[in-house]
């Protein structure tokens, strides 16, 4: 029997080719923005961004970050997949900003894991109705100058809001002014359907604009008979001054007779 072949070792380059790999995935993945601070915590990453004057959400943000602290900033908005990647975030801080808009999507790369979220004394009035689309967070929106409408409440019909703040999300302007300053839900809950009152107002709109367009019609059809009256009578007054043609005399029908 020959004597078995030992396997060849690795040379050096691939093996320190490996190494390095697995080193930069590892940073790559721990990864801390300059202008926060991240910690391990029992084994659950927080990434502190607190009063940092950000006017945006960091990016390379660690892909195992589960809670993000960002409140306190600059930040004027979130755009759509601006959390993309983050699987494990559990909690996203984004109160005490100037928050004016959320694009739709910007939390579906979190939606599964997410479980609180804070919007909280930003400056958001409106938002589009899939921008929590899939969402289970508990989602905070209190001391925000919302805008009372159909668009708003069909974004809270499926929202899990904080019941801690939820009695601090109220209208700051409304499409009925007797609503401004109450809590959102509480007007919901009594039995207002904003977008009844949009319907209503979408209807009345159309009602005027069909009445000024067949005032417009009547306008003109009056206008129209009257230019043509005042075109007859015209006609009419230039045939009158016309010279009527001269009589025939008494012999030419004597004479027409005879014949």
């Amino acid at each position: 029997m020959g004597a078995s072949r030992r396997p060849r070792p690795k040379p050096p380059s691939l093996l320190l080719a490996g190494a390095l790999w697995v080193l930069c995935a590892a940073a790559s993945a721990s990864a801390c923005p300059h202008s926060c601070h991240c910690a391990d915590r029992s084994g659950v990453v927080v990434v502190q961004c607190t009063s940092r004057s950000l006017e945006g959400i960091p990016p390379n943000l660690p892909k195992d970050t589960a809670v993000l602290l960002l409140s306190s900033n600059r930040i004027t908005s979130v755009p759509r997949d601006t959390l993309a990647g983050l699987n494990r975030l559990r909690e996203l801080d984004l109160s005490h900003n100037a928050v004016e808009s959320v694009d739709v999507g910007a939390f579906e790369g979190v939606s599964a894991s997410l479980r609180t979220l804070d919007l909280s004394n930003n400056q958001l009035s409106s938002l589009p109705k899939d921008t929590f689309a899939k969402l289970h967070a508990r989602v905070r929106l209190s001391h925000n100058p919302w805008h009372c409408d159909c668009a708003l409440q069909e974004v809270l019909r499926e929202l899990r809001l904080d019941p801690e703040t939820v009695n601090d999300v109220s209208c700051s302007t409304s499409v009925q002014g007797e609503y401004v300053g109450q809590a959102v839900t509480r007007v919901l809950d009594s039995g207002i359907n904003f977008c009844n009152f949009h319907h209503k107002t979408t209807d009345l709109a159309m009602f005027v604009a069909m009445f000024c367009w067949f005032s417009m019609v009547t306008a003109y059809i009056v206008y129209y008979i009257k230019h043509n009256q005042e075109d007859a009578r015209r006609h009419m007054e230039y045939l009158k001054s016309l010279p009527s043609a001269p009589p025939l005399s008494k012999d030419y029908d004597t004479a027409s007779s005879g014949i």
